[in-house]
């Protein structure tokens, strides 16, 4: 198995399906149709790389 971010071959298994490049520090998950690629936070919490907080700027506050 290679990673789909650096094509590695330093993977580990975390979980069912969730792996962990060495290289390039990314955890990964595999399913059928798609993989999803995540960042580790400074929490230890994990961020998709897909997600839409990522591309939005810091919540403001509501004007109604």
């Amino acid at each position: 198995m290679n990673c789909p971010v650096c094509s590695g071959r330093a993977i580990g298994k975390v979980g069912v399906e969730q792996y962990y490049c060495w290289d390039c520090c990314v955890e990964f998950t595999t399913q059928t149709d798609k993989v999803v690629v995540y960042d580790l936070a400074e929490d230890g919490s994990l961020v998709a790389w897909n997600d839409p907080a990522l591309t939005q700027e810091a919540p403001s506050a509501a004007v109604e």
